[in-house]
């Protein structure tokens, strides 16, 4: 015989509610750390993208390179030994190689090197500047602040003294000689012929009109030039400033 509706056991409404709410709660869990693993992966995706885009892509490969700075020696020189490859991925260029490979050209000083996004490899150069010729092994060539010989001359250039060393004169000696001319200021540089170098502690200056000045080291180079300048004004035909505290004059 059916049973009647009456004798069905009636619903507890607390407890659907109970189970609702494990329910939800079981749901949010595992929402929860699906939502975590979907982050993780998306974020590796980003991360392996990035990598892949700037490593290995060609969108940011390098299809520029430029040059500033280089006005004596030419943009072509310093991009020749530089040697970027163009395509390469920007982010792959080896700046620090690149650098070395540019400052190993006599004519340059220092470079730096940097990437400019999204696809140009940017080199700044500063040159080596002349303060002086010297002839060596029967070439005449450049002297820069720090000694260091560079580029060829057919002549020396005006307004540059001409430096003479015997043929063992060191680099040190080198480094004097382009101190000593440095500190000259340019009204007595003019007056200049030549500077002889023996060691660094024996230079002297020969003037154009025959005068000699006996300068010693290139230390207190910008006192000596002062004390100089006014001795100059007294005759004779040796001036010894390589002590500029007490200089003296020989006729």
């Amino acid at each position: 015989m059916p049973s009647r509706v009456e004798d069905r056991p009636a619903v507890d409404a607390t407890s659907v509610r109970s189970r609702r709410a494990f329910a939800r709660r079981q749901w949010s869990r595992r929402w929860l750390t699906w939502k975590y693993l979907l982050l993780g992966l998306l974020l590796v995706g980003l991360l392996v993208g990035t990598v892949w885009l700037f490593w290995f892509s060609s969108y940011l490969s390098v299809r520029s390179v430029e040059v500033s700075g280089a006005e004596r020696l030419g943009d072509a020189e310093v991009l020749a030994a530089a040697d970027v490859a163009e395509g390469e991925p920007l982010a792959r260029v080896d700046l620090a190689t690149v650098q070395a490979r540019v400052q190993a050209l006599a004519d340059i000083r220092s470079a730096e090197v940097t990437r400019t996004w999204p696809d140009t490899v940017t080199i700044s150069v500063e040159e080596r500047i002349p303060v002086a010729v010297v002839e060596i092994g029967g070439r005449l060539r450049g002297l820069d602040v720090e000694g260091v010989v560079f580029r060829d001359y057919r002549s020396a250039p005006e307004g540059l003294p001409r430096v003479e060393t015997p043929l063992d004169t060191g680099r040190d000696a080198l480094l004097e000689s382009a101190r000593v001319v440095s500190a000259l200021p340019a009204e007595l540089t003019r007056r200049v012929d030549h500077v002889e170098v023996m060691t660094v502690d024996q230079i002297t200056l020969e003037l154009r009109d025959g005068r000699t000045v006996l300068w010693g080291s290139a230390e207190e180079s910008e006192a000596k030039a002062e004390v100089l300048t006014a001795l100059l004004e007294q005759p004779g035909s040796t001036y010894d400033v390589s002590v500029p505290g007490q200089p003296t004059v020989r006729r």
